[in-house]
């Protein structure tokens, strides 16, 4: 596409191009809502998305002037900040904000998500396990998306934390919010999956911690409980996944040029009768990637409808008569995926320090995991690699 104005060639690449959707507008310029919905509908959070812009004449004009031209939606001073972050690029260099364009040049950028509209600030309760004055990591409860999506504008996570910033404690998230849909936003959880999720509170710690995301140094180790006795105490699933062919919201095995390579190392910490409780490193970060590569190995998820699992009443773990305080037998065991984001650790995008943060099972899952202790005769199983605090001090909760 020619620019009208600056006769420069401009071209999308990454998951841009990879849509189909062209993510400029007729005069050349980037265009908002394309960007938002590029990031809407990324497959994981490991993908950036990307624009690349040609020159076809010398313009002797500084780079962060010439972004501002071309995306008119992000002030000047939040494009100098992405080429502070490395977030930007002319020929393949770090550049500087100063950095003068001549013909042939090609300068590439990540983008973040456009602003959509404001997020009402909501009181909806947040375990928080750290805050400072850059980022705040949460213990999100289940049944909660993480921020505004489609005609969703409210009841999240995002909503939540907007509340937090603007009525319990000093500093927030306005600065990223001014540029960002989401502000804060660097990874995401499924709505029924609970457990750790880092938010940026600085537009700086934001770029340095989505970069760490993107080139994979986070450690995300999840918990999971599923169907079946799974027999290999350690493996890696290595299987490509993309969007399912069929099926709207949905993401399968993929060994055409749809699949993106996703790894998921298992290893098991507890059998029962029936089931068996493993620990989950992701490698990858696709959408769904545990749920799916758990189902195809034949051991999905316990209460992942989505993906073969089963939601479980009390009967189907609990034998007849077992029941000590008259609970009913068809309530709800697990009524949602027996999936937690346990542990994640990263670089404290400010002071560099690297920083675990565990993630207690949810109340949920912990009830349903000393049921099946109690009824399921239970085997731990030992591996030095496994790292996640299953039982941490403290009182246990009741199923």
């Amino acid at each position: 596409m020619i620019d009208r104005d600056d006769s420069d060639e401009v071209a999308a690449t990454g998951s841009g191009a990879g849509s189909g959707e062209t993510l400029f507008d007729a005069g050349g310029k980037v265009d908002r809502d394309a960007i938002y919905r590029q990031h809407e509908h990324r497959s994981d959070d490991d993908t950036p998305v990307r624009v690349r812009l040609e020159l076809t004449r010398d313009l002797q004009k500084r780079l962060d002037r010439y972004l501002v031209d071309r995306i008119p939606f992000m002030s000047r001073t939040a494009l100098q900040r992405l080429i502070d972050e490395d977030a930007v690029t002319v020929n393949g260099r770090r550049p500087k904000a100063s950095t003068r364009l001549r013909l042939g040049d090609v300068v590439e950028a990540v983008l973040p998500p456009p602003p959509s509209n404001e997020i009402p600030p909501e009181d909806i309760p947040l375990e928080v396990l750290f805050e400072d004055d850059d980022l705040i990591v949460l213990n999100k409860q289940p049944d909660i998306i993480v921020h505004p999506a489609r005609a969703m504008k409210s009841g999240t996570i995002v909503n939540a934390l907007s509340w937090r910033f603007r009525h319990e404690t000093s500093g927030g998230l306005s600065s990223v919010g001014e540029e960002f849909a989401r502000p804060g936003v660097v990874h995401r959880l499924d709505r029924f999956t609970s457990g750790a999720m880092v938010a940026a509170k600085t537009d700086t710690a934001h770029w340095r911690l989505g970069h760490q995301f993107q080139s994979r140094t986070v450690d995300k180790r999840y918990l999971a409980v599923v169907h079946g006795v799974v027999r290999r105490d350690r493996d890696l699933i290595d299987l490509p996944l993309g969007r399912h062919p069929r099926i709207f919201d949905r993401y399968a095995v993929r060994h055409d040029d749809a699949g993106k390579e996703a790894r998921t190392v298992y290893r098991v910490r507890e059998r029962y009768d029936g089931y068996t409780l493993v620990e989950l490193e992701l490698l990858t970060g696709r959408t769904h990637q545990i749920r799916i590569h758990l189902a195809e190995i034949g051991h999905p998820i316990v209460g992942d409808d989505y993906y073969g699992g089963r939601r479980l009443p009390r009967r189907a773990v609990v034998p007849r008569g077992a029941e000590a305080d008259g609970r009913s037998s068809d309530a709800p065991l697990m009524a949602r995926q027996a999936l937690h984001a346990a542990r994640l650790e990263f670089d404290h995008p400010i002071s560099g320090e690297r920083r675990p943060f565990e993630a207690p099972l949810w109340p949920d899952l912990r009830g349903f995991v000393d049921v099946l202790r109690e009824h399921r005769n239970p085997a731990k199983v030992e591996s030095e690699e496994a790292i996640v605090e299953i039982d941490p001090p403290g009182p246990a909760t009741e199923a």
